[in-house]
């Protein structure tokens, strides 16, 4: 995918890969789908909310994610697509979304702008984020940031990179030594209180944390050795798909905040480079924080 390479000049290649299948269709959908987005930054007339007064969604969201389905249906129509403005909000909506999407062998999971808030106020921290499941394995992930027109990819087993540049989590070996990122999601409820304990846990012990609420930028920054690890609890599976498989194929460790396995249906997240992995799974059992 030779336009993923950085270009000699400073302008970079358009992110249009001339090969076919499901990674070349996943950068296709959020290079153009990001370009949308980038266009109208500060041009939203009708903000809706979801679930709270916090979870916002514009047109923005909603035609970013038509795209999105459009040109992967395209190419593959008899493919399923989870995406978060097709899902009522709630957890248990969620969660019978994904049920249901379970059953399709070849499921597409799909956040068109993560970080809505952010775009909303014209904070410069959002991104596109497309997955690709296989029978329940992450198989393509995709994140596309484009303020900073950069394009994440990682494929399952062939490692992750960032215009053409492979990927590689950090080094940092203590919380001491190690910047984290945390979030906040719109749940005032059930997430805040846990995500806050967890912040005056792990706040003392750290070099420094940042929370730019996009869930898949921090994952992605994971991934390419900016932030040593990263915590969420109450995410939804269109939030971390994409980062996951970026982290995992960076070298890095993903499980949820028990430290059990990573699925897609997981909504507690712990990622990090893996030899600080333990000691935010700690932080967060000893703060009461792990979401269970």
């Amino acid at each position: 995918m030779s336009s993923l390479n950085p270009n000699s000049s400073n302008e970079r290649e358009p992110y249009v890969v001339s090969s076919k299948g499901y990674t070349a269709v996943a950068i296709n959908a959020a290079a153009k789908a990001g370009e949308y987005i980038k266009s109208r930054q500060g041009t939203v007339k009708e903000l809706g909310t979801k679930s709270s007064a916090q979870d916002l969604v514009t047109e923005v969201d909603k035609g970013a994610e038509q795209m999105i389905r459009r040109l992967v249906l395209t190419h593959y129509p008899e493919h399923a697509i989870l995406g978060e403005e097709g899902v009522e909000p709630g957890a248990d909506a969620v969660t019978a979304a994904l049920e249901e999407a379970k059953e399709h062998e070849y499921l597409w999971i799909v956040d068109p702008v993560d970080g809505t808030t952010n775009f909303v106020h014209g904070f410069p921290f959002y991104a596109v984020s497309i997955a690709l499941a296989v029978r329940g394995e992450l198989t393509v992930g995709v994140i596309y940031d484009p303020v900073r027109d950069e394009m994440f990819v990682a494929e399952k087993g062939k490692g992750a990179y960032v215009h053409g540049v492979k990927t590689a989590v950090s080094s940092e070996a203590s919380l001491g030594d190690s910047l984290i990122a945390l979030g906040f999601p719109p749940d005032r409820q059930f997430s805040q209180p846990a995500n806050l304990a967890a912040f005056q846990n792990i706040l003392p012990k750290v070099r420094g944390i940042r929370a730019g609420g996009s869930a898949a930028l921090h994952l992605a920054y994971v991934a390419a050795g900016r932030v040593s690890g990263y915590y969420e609890v109450g995410l939804s599976p269109w939030d971390c798909a994409a980062g996951v498989l970026l982290v995992k194929e960076s070298g890095g460790q993903v499980t949820d905040t028990l430290g059990d396995p990573y699925h897609i249906g997981t909504r507690h997240i712990v990622a990090s480079n893996g030899h600080i992995h333990d000691d935010i799974l700690s932080s967060l059992k000893e703060a009461g924080a792990t979401g269970f």
